[in-house]
């Protein structure tokens, strides 16, 4: 079975070392762009409840604004306490000027 990919933004939104969240159908992703290379994570620390794209990027950090647990954008493994459990990372491709998103599994 293929992954289905739904375009969420332009590569022209995302410079090097930013962040974006985009909607994955209902799932919040965060979108960073690490040395010009795009990944998509859930947009979600489980320890807390809190969204992570509005935390702090650093490399291939992302900390969460709440209580600054880290994730890794390009493996979701977490990095730092309170924080105990992984997030979600999905496959991205690019095409010209467009990020495409693999859709969640069910």
């Amino acid at each position: 079975m293929s992954q289905d990919f739904i375009p969420v933004a332009k590569v022209s939104e995302l410079a090097p070392g930013t962040k974006k969240m985009v909607w994955l159908g209902d799932t919040r992703v965060m979108l960073a762009n690490v040395d010009g290379e795009i990944y998509a994570v859930e947009d979600f620390c489980p320890h807390a409840r809190a969204f992570l794209s509005p935390g702090w990027l650093e490399g291939d950090r992302i900390m969460c604004p709440l209580h600054g647990a880290e994730f890794n954008v390009k493996t979701g493994k977490v990095l730092s306490y309170p924080a105990e459990d992984d997030i979600a990372v999905f496959p991205v491709r690019v095409e010209g000027d467009e990020i495409l998103v693999a859709e969640p599994e069910a």
